[in-house]
């Protein structure tokens, strides 16, 4: 594992993820799976990042998640560990390729009777929700071209004081350059941050967590 968190060496990273719900034997071997893909193993959430998912799922009570972006998996079964276990987690990507890795180590976890995966274009997915408040918490990591698209249907399908998670909201440290040096992903992001900002919907917080988490609460 090397550091994905601004300004942290390898020593102090190894540290913090020890003393900070450190991963175990299957998160391990995930990772150590993931990592084997070669650099699109960049796209996974950090350790620490997923010990924070745990505990945030359990400190709001969450019974019910849906997630935008799922990979390999450890994002979901991080957020699956943290909810009851007659809790749902619902996971939406489009590769089976990446997810059916994903779909082994849930298993392995014992948490596959959490998760429901949806194949397809999210937004698809999400607009064929019923448009009630029934999610508790929603975490999104995928194409961040549609971040604010994914953002709005989450919003209308969360309950009040539920949270939504996005992940890579500081793009690298991108997000202080001016747009024209900017390829269309990175100018999302910034835009996606300055909507989030100005929403009087939700009350907000953006943490300098690996590549930058934004914590979104619904009001």
């Amino acid at each position: 594992m090397t550091p994905k968190s601004f300004l942290l060496t390898q020593e102090l990273f190894d540290y913090l993820v020890d003393h900070g719900g450190a991963p175990d034997g299957v998160q391990r071997a995930l990772i150590d799976e993931t990592a084997a893909l070669g650099d699109i193993s960049g796209m996974q959430v950090a350790p620490e990042q997923g010990a924070f998912f745990t505990i945030l799922t359990r400190l709001i009570g969450a019974r019910d998640a849906i997630e935008v972006g799922t990979f390999t998996g450890y994002s979901a079964l991080c957020i699956a560990r943290g909810l009851p276990d007659d809790g749902r987690l619902i996971c939406c990507d489009v590769s089976e390729e990446w997810t059916a890795v994903a779909r082994r180590y849930w298993e392995h976890a014992g948490v596959d009777h959490k998760i429901t995966l949806e194949i397809g274009p999210a937004l698809e997915t999400l607009r064929a929700l019923p448009r009630t408040e029934a999610f508790d918490l929603a975490f999104v990591d995928a194409d961040k071209e549609s971040y604010a698209a994914y953002y709005e249907e989450l919003l209308a399908r969360l309950r009040p004081n539920g949270a939504i998670l996005v992940d890579n909201v500081l793009w690298g440290g991108n997000v202080l350059r001016p747009d024209a040096e900017l390829d269309q992903s990175a100018r999302a992001i910034k835009a996606f941050n300055d909507l989030v900002a100005a929403d009087e919907r939700v009350d907000s917080v953006l943490l300098p967590v690996a590549d930058g988490i934004t914590v979104a609460r619904k009001r």
